[in-house]
């Protein structure tokens, strides 16, 4: 049955406040970080334009609205804020969160129900060292934390370690010393590594799920934001948890001092012993208030239920995680969902059986290929049998039991899912529940599956370089050559195959060839035999990395005009011999005389006198007397 929405969004002065304090109209909305029913009430407190405010409303009606109270301390101002919370089955809301408009100061804070409000240490990062907080559970007669923060213990730089952190439900906090403040905090690191002479860790908690019905706690851890991705899932039992918060403490002498085991076994007067009928407040002195303000660390590591993580993986980052419990054919399993950065969800087996650890039964593809969106959220609703992924704007359904895909008993069987089964008298591919009887339905989870795991393509190195032939069209040449193949991984099941090239190619030789002919020059004559010429060049291709030169001339003559022939010349002869003198004495005059050869029309004199012409020497004298 579907509920009609509420809306709840801060009113105009608070919008307005907010932008007046320099936040954007995006941030200066109502961003509902918790979401908590306890019994017949629905607990919801948001941002509220920077002014966080709780509702509790009623269930099955939202628009009724039971009490307002201040949000600060059980939801952050800005919405990029990290938190979690827990409501308890007495009404106690227990919040993880930052209390100030800055988010300098984080809190573990309780409020609410019959309780006196506790806190953290304010501005004591030796308590919490800016946490990025996980996941909140109620178990027994504690509350449990799971954050992850920059470790105060590691003394060779800054890293960050995963953590669980406890406080007694029934704390009062102190008197004088550590008052309105826990007494009973305290907190541990939590293990997830690869197992070898240098353990590989994953330090960074990313998700939790918790499955009372076995005390398991599943995280999910991966590693620094800036370094390589890889990931990994680690189980911790809540036995082994206890066992971390019974241990020694570690702590400073000073503060400059390292960190160490407490020299000598201090009584843990902080969860160990608590009863229903006493609490830990109850003989409180002044050394034991100083040892809580000092001793909250615990020197044991939580450890998990494996040596190696039940899944690991490199190149990729997960984000979400939810388990359900499946009874197969022998046995029960536990069946991880675990959402990935690239927006897929992994369908994974959960167990300590070697033969079986590590396998992953499919990928699911939530969208278009090249299409990537953060997974927000995972829930399982065992009423509906559905898994629900929560989006940026949408909610997804996935049915958890998918049977009826294999449509054959080998691809039934070969799934390993343990959901599914072979019911040989319907002959089909069934849930136990629709199996017509159960000594005709049988599965066959004895190892991985070898399918149904998306796999994207990566590229493995090149190889050496060698000679090869190469046509480009232009004709076939010798090169150098290398390749690669794209088989790390290679694509599976639907994956994205490699994007790059395969093989290079380099150094190709080439022939060199002749350019055409160009076009006749002029000729060297204009009548008679002449000469004219042409040429062409070894650039089509020129000749490279050691391919042959053009053979052959670059020029190209023959004659022309022989057929057009020259006119006769015309010139005159030789000069003739100079005449006698026409006087003996008292100037006289002499000549020579030449004629025009091939024609009568040459330039000049054909006659030249010399003598005296009107007393002036016009040519030559001839004689003095």
């Amino acid at each position: 049955m579907l509920h009609p929405a509420t809306e709840w969004g801060p009113d105009d002065d608070t919008r307005r406040s907010c932008q007046s304090k320099g936040k954007t109209e995006v941030e200066c909305q109502n961003y509902i970080r918790v979401l908590l029913v306890n019994k017949t009430e629905v607990i919801t407190c948001g941002t509220n334009a920077f002014q966080p405010l709780c509702i509790t409303r009623e269930v099955g009606n939202m628009s009724s609205v039971l009490d307002r109270v201040n949000g600060v301390a059980r939801c952050p101002y800005d919405p990029r804020h990290n938190s979690t919370a827990v409501v308890t089955e007495s009404g106690e809301l227990y919040a993880a969160t930052v209390i100030d408009f800055s988010g300098r100061d984080p809190v573990i804070y309780r409020s609410l129900g019959g309780m006196p409000p506790l806190r953290t240490a304010q501005y004591n990062s030796k308590w919490l060292n800016e946490p990025h907080f996980i996941s909140a559970y109620d178990v027994g007669l504690f509350t449990f934390f799971f954050l992850r923060e920059n470790a105060v213990e590691h003394d060779c730089g800054k890293t960050v370690y995963s953590r669980v952190a406890r406080v007694c439900k029934n704390d009062i906090g102190g008197r004088f010393l550590l008052e309105d403040t826990w007494t009973t905090f305290m907190k541990a690191r939590l293990n997830c590594s690869r197992s070898g002479e240098f353990p590989f860790y994953y330090n960074e908690l990313q998700s939790t799920f918790y499955l009372p019905e076995q005390d398991l706690i599943y995280g999910i851890f991966t590693t620094n934001v800036n370094s390589i991705a890889a990931s990994a899932v680690c189980a911790f039992n809540l036995s082994s948890i206890t066992q971390a918060f019974n241990g020694p403490f570690r702590s400073q002498e000073n503060p400059r001092s390292t960190w160490l085991p407490t020299p000598n076994p201090i009584p843990n007067f902080q969860c160990g012993t608590i009863d229903d009928d006493g609490g830990p407040n109850d003989g409180l002195t002044e050394r034991s208030l100083q040892d809580a303000q000092r001793l909250y660390l615990m020197n044991d590591v939580v450890q998990p239920v494996s040596v190696d993580p039940l899944v690991m993986q490199d190149d990729v980052r997960f984000s979400r995680l939810v388990v359900d419990i499946v009874q197969g054919h022998d046995t029960l399993y536990h069946v991880m969902y675990i959402g990935t950065e690239y927006g897929t969800i992994l369908k994974a087996l959960a167990t300590t059986n070697k033969s079986l650890q590590g396998c992953y039964l499919e990928e699911i593809q939530l969208f278009p290929a090249g299409v990537q969106e953060p997974i927000l959220s995972l829930q399982i609703l065992q009423s509906d049998r559905s898994l629900f992924v929560g989006l940026n704007n949408k909610v997804l359904k996935i049915p958890l039991e998918r049977c009826s895909n294999y449509k054959t008993e080998m691809l039934c069987l070969e799934a390993r899912d343990p959901y599914c089964g072979w019911d040989r008298k319907q002959r089909r591919c069934t849930t136990l529940e629709d199996s017509s009887n159960m000594s005709q339905w049988s599965q066959n989870i004895t190892v991985c599956p070898l399918r149904n795991q998306i796999t994207i393509g990566g590229f493995g190195p090149w190889a050496a370089w060698q000679q090869c032939s190469n046509d480009d069209g232009e004709g076939t040449s010798t090169c150098l050559c290398r390749s690669r193949e794209c088989d790390n991984p290679p694509a599976r099941c639907g994956g994205r195959n490699c994007e790059g090239p395969t093989i290079e190619v380099s150094n190709c030789s080439r022939n060199g060839g002749w350019t055409p002919w160009s076009s006749w020059g002029q000729c060297s004559t204009t009548c008679g035999t002449g000469f004219e010429m042409r040429q062409r060049s070894c650039n089509n291709p020129s000749p490279r990395h050691g391919g042959r030169v053009c053979v052959g001339p670059v020029r190209d003559e023959r004659f022309c005009n022989e057929g057009v022939s020259c006119p006769q010349p015309i010139f005159w002869s030789p000069w003739g011999s100079w005449t006698k003198c026409s006087a003996e004495c008292g100037g006289g005059v002499h000549s020579r005389v030449r004629s025009c050869e091939n024609g009568n029309s040459c330039p000049g004199c054909a006659l030249v006198r010399y003598g005296w012409t009107d007393r002036r020497i016009t040519k030559k004298l001839c004689l003095d007397c």
